[in-house]
């Protein structure tokens, strides 16, 4: 057997449609958004039955038991694969296919599904009925806002955070919003070209992202109120949507996909994850960037393309900065500022999205990073 027969290649790779918020798909369970990405990756898969599924659901309440094995069923999957259902909020799709890809390099799993879904659009609320008193009213829990956009370590919301950042950092309102704006232009010229619908499995409901918008400016970001304190420097403008969206993959080891006569898109070299000390956003995805590159033994300039997931404008601008990356190399499709940010969804599509590109321009390596709620950071190498 050869030496790399085990090593972790991604062979197929596909996602929904991003909705907006209370967009197009406010009707479609998340389930299904997560049935339908795994249908489609499935469909260039060849005869593959993966050993595993490992997906991200974070807004899981009302979602039933182990939601990834909900849609890997309706994904069409046997009950046969078994599956866990991973939440470390914002990188728990990025977690999954680093976490199969460990499994399977070390011989544990041959092949699993990856990837993650939400509907931010059908989050629900909850009322703590069994412990309500007798009398009186008894108000309701946005598990949207609990489980999904606040900080539970320092028990405040992302926003606030995002701009104390950016004030610590020293990160501009004007450079944020120039960010935003190349942004929408990035991942519009995406789509016009049809880079984007490449990765894109149509639901009836919606064709392309709905978020994207072609008429961005400076102009009018500059209009807009900071969202979260008075004198912050985050807008609704240079901030990431909030979506709906399914994204899947199939990873498999080289000698699966030899076997199989499937075309490895990359292999996955390696990924890694940090945390802490304390529960900021913007240097965590240059940390864990950093943290892998250093157990390769490789440096930034050696990585030819870069994902930086957009959750607000100054974390991608502080991840350059950090780690002196040019900006024409990150996000070269968009990102979550135009795309969209389906939490659970988002680390896959990232990954996908880079692997992708990475083909198209024949670039041997790259990056795709991000930052997580509670002080986290994850970070995935992949190779040509």
């Amino acid at each position: 057997m050869p030496i790399n027969a085990q090593a972790p290649v991604l062979v197929s790779a596909a996602r929904t449609p991003v909705g907006k918020f209370n967009g197009a798909l406010r009707s479609v369970d998340p389930l299904d958004l997560g049935g339908a990405a795994v249908a489609a990756a499935m469909d260039n898969a060849g005869e593959v039955v993966p050993d595993h599924v490992i997906m991200a659901n974070v807004l899981q309440a009302g979602n039933g038991q182990n939601p990834a094995r909900s849609a890997g069923l309706r994904g069409g999957l046997p009950t046969t694969v078994p599956a866990i259902t991973l939440n470390n909020v914002c990188l728990a799709s990025m977690y999954a296919a680093g976490m199969a890809a460990t499994m399977i390099r070390c011989g544990e799993l041959n092949s699993a599904v990856v990837g993650g879904f939400d509907s931010m659009s059908r989050a629900p609320h909850a009322i703590q009925m069994r412990q309500a008193p007798k009398v009186g009213n008894e108000s309701a829990v946005d598990l949207l806002t609990k489980d999904g956009l606040w900080c539970a370590v320092s028990d405040s919301g992302m926003g606030p955070i995002a701009d104390q950042a950016n004030a610590d950092i020293g990160i501009s309102r004007e450079d944020q919003d120039a960010f935003a704006v190349e942004s929408h232009r990035r991942a519009h010229q995406a789509a016009e070209s049809g880079r984007l619908g490449d990765e894109i499995v149509t639901f009836p409901e919606l064709e392309a992202d709905e978020g994207i918008r072609s008429d961005s400016s400076l102009d009018r970001l500059a209009k807009l109120r900071p969202a979260f304190t008075g004198k912050g420097t985050v807008t609704a403008g240079n901030a990431s949507q909030m979506s709906d969206a399914g994204s899947a993959g199939l990873l498999t080891s080289r000698a699966v996909a030899e076997a199989e006569g499937l075309r490895p898109l990359v292999e996955i070299v390696g990924s890694s994850t940090v945390a802490g000390p304390d529960p900021s956003l913007h240097l965590k995805p240059a940390a864990a960037a950093r943290k892998l590159l250093d157990s390769v033994g490789m440096k930034p300039n050696d990585i030819g393309l870069w994902e930086v997931n957009e959750a607000f404008a100054g974390v991608a601008l502080a991840t350059a900065r950090d780690l002196s990356l040019d900006l024409e190399s990150i996000n070269v499709n968009g990102g979550a500022i135009a795309i969209g940010h389906p939490l659970g969804a988002s680390g896959f599509r990232i990954t996908m999205s880079l692997a992708l590109e990475m083909r198209r321009r024949g670039v041997e390596y790259g990056i795709a990073s991000m930052c997580g709620g509670g002080g986290q950071g994850q970070a995935i190498l992949l190779r040509l």
